[in-house]
């Protein structure tokens, strides 16, 4: 089964093609990330008419690469929520449409349930089951992933996620848009111990984050000052340090409590390589093994949406006619594929 897969969530449109024995055959991301930067932040009104705009070719583009036509798929898959819901409706009227000119069928996919799964694209994938530490610029949750559409929160941020406050701290530090990952570059420079910022949560039980009081305390620590390089760079390894050790401490503590021995790392802050070495490291010492998709499958892609197109077009799953977007869409409502009442 060769799956088209499209991804129009927020800021970036991809298109990818997955094929059930050869697995990922193309993929492609254009990114919003200059349209957006005059405005400090995403659009949405913006982002939902440049997607109408690269769609179509981008669609194009992929299946030469794959080197097949619109005639040799077997089904599309597009998201259908959570995120923006203009952006939204952009790739779900295309993919819906598509499937149905061609007589194929659709399938609408729930980007975080591609986040969860995008490790199975790599070469050496976890088995099932194993706890997922999804953190994105949307999300920060801790997920008990038994299979396929069989999902259990474990714990959220209670305000900001932690990309959210990444990119936050950035325009706090006067980074260029987008910011998240170049102070994660800016830290690299920064002198360890400082700036000693709180770890939110820390000392109370359950698996929750906040990280809303962390930004508030990068807040206070520029007011008043003017910044040199040299500070800038201290600030942002003291920030990155505290955001690092709040999500290896409360995975480390969802990993006693479920006794999974599988940590799976994923969503765009998730290409971190700090947070990458720093749960390697606390996974192996306990006996444990982490898991990451490769950078480019951490952020917004197509290729994960088109992988769990396959999942549940393969167990008969079909979106309705009736082209839909949930801008909110808990993950946990999901069902597995082939079960009675399983999402569409």
């Amino acid at each position: 089964m060769k799956v088209l897969g499209i991804e129009s969530s927020c800021d970036e449109t991809a298109a990818a093609v997955y094929d059930g024995e050869r697995g990922l055959l193309a993929e492609r991301v254009h990114s919003q990330a200059d349209l957006h930067a005059a405005w400090g932040g995403v659009v949405p009104e913006l982002a939902a008419r440049d997607h109408v705009r690269r769609l179509p070719r981008l669609v194009q583009s992929v299946l030469a690469d794959a080197g097949i036509t619109t005639r040799d798929l077997d089904g599309v898959a597009y998201t259908a929520g959570p995120g923006l819901v203009g952006a939204l409706m952009v790739g779900a009227g295309y993919g819906r449409a598509l499937a149905y000119a061609l007589d194929r069928p659709a399938v609408a996919v729930h980007h975080l349930e591609g986040h969860l799964l995008a490790v199975l694209l790599e070469p050496d994938p976890p088995e099932f089951p194993y706890l997922a530490l999804l953190v994105s610029g949307g999300h920060t949750m801790l997920i008990d992933v038994e299979g396929i559409g069989r999902y259990r929160v474990l714990g959220e941020t209670l305000d900001d996620a932690a990309g959210e406050a990444f990119d936050k701290t950035a325009k706090l530090l006067g980074l260029p848009y987008p910011g998240g990952a170049r102070l994660a570059e800016l830290a690299e420079r920064g002198r360890a111990g400082r700036f000693a910022f709180p770890r939110p949560m820390r000392d109370r039980p359950g698996l929750d984050f906040s990280f809303s009081g962390l930004k508030t305390a990068v807040a206070l620590a520029v007011r008043g000052r003017i910044l040199d390089a040299a500070d800038s760079a201290d600030l942002a390894r003291g920030f990155q340090a505290a955001v690092v050790d709040s999500l290896v401490e409360k995975s480390l503590r969802a990993l006693e409590a479920t006794g999974r021995s599988r940590l799976v790392v994923a969503g765009g802050v998730g290409a971190n390589l700090k947070l990458r070495s720093a749960l390697k490291a606390a996974a192996e010492s306990n006996g444990m093994r982490a898991y990451y998709p490769r950078p480019s499958l951490c952020t917004d892609n197509a290729a994960m949406i088109a992988l769990v197109g396959h999942e549940r077009l393969l167990h008969g799953e079909r979106a309705p006619l009736a082209v839909t977007a949930q801008p909110r869409w808990p993950v946990d409502a999901l069902m597995a594929p082939g079960s009675s009442g399983a999402a569409a």
